[in-house]
């Protein structure tokens, strides 16, 4: 069977692992699976061939009567989290099959791994965009406020994309090329070097290389 082109999991923190030449290096520690299949999607009646998986089991208790039903068809068990892999060929796939972390990824492998950033709330123009701001001595009434934001009398109005104070974070965000450097699949544990976007215990998708 062919391996899908990726696999959810959820964000467990960061540590720090030695390699076989006795280097240390950083690692971000992800929980991958097993994740479920839930819907198949083919080009003649979708448009495109896809799987649609499910991670993080849910108590029945908390679903809504749409997403019973919708969980019914792959064996009635509700997941916090449903997202999408593009497969070249849905039909060797089966509704309620198990797809876990072994069979998609291993070590060695260059991965893309998409998360959503940490929300910072409001911020001002200094911490979201960089500002390097006015001056802190001498009386100046200038320190971090983002200054003059008008074109005069043309064209008479703020320019759309001005940078300006606003929410910060929770942004999708997406890291290519990590190098993935264990696999425990007893724990459905990944190990990837480098860091990944998000908080602990954040979605994340990992893409394999095609």
């Amino acid at each position: 069977m062919p391996n899908t082109n990726g696999i959810l999991g959820r964000k467990v923190g960061m540590t720090r692992v030695y390699n076989e030449m006795g280097r240390s290096i950083s690692v971000t520690v992800i929980e991958a699976g097993p994740c479920k299949v839930l819907q198949k999607k083919t080009v003649g009646k979708e448009g495109y061939n896809a799987i649609q998986v499910g991670f993080l089991e849910k108590k029945e208790s908390r679903l809504n009567k749409p997403e019973a039903g919708h969980f019914k068809r792959s064996g009635g068990t509700g997941y916090y989290h449903v997202r999408e892999f593009r497969v070249t060929e849905p039909e060797v796939y089966e509704i309620g099959q198990d797809i876990t972390l072994a069979e998609v990824v291993k070590i060695g492998d260059q991965v893309d791994i998409t998360g959503k950033t940490k929300g910072r709330g409001f911020q001002g123009v200094m911490k979201r965009h960089g500002f390097g701001g006015g001056k802190a001595s001498h009386g100046s009434g200038f320190q971090r406020a983002p200054g003059s934001i008008g074109c005069s009398a043309y064209p008479g109005r703020v320019v759309k994309g001005k940078k300006l104070p606003g929410h910060m974070g929770t942004d999708k965000k997406t890291v290519k090329n990590l190098t993935v450097v264990d696999v425990r699949e007893d724990e459905n544990i990944l190990l990837v070097q480098g860091a990944v976007p998000g908080a602990k215990n954040g979605l994340v998708s990992i893409y394999t290389k095609a």
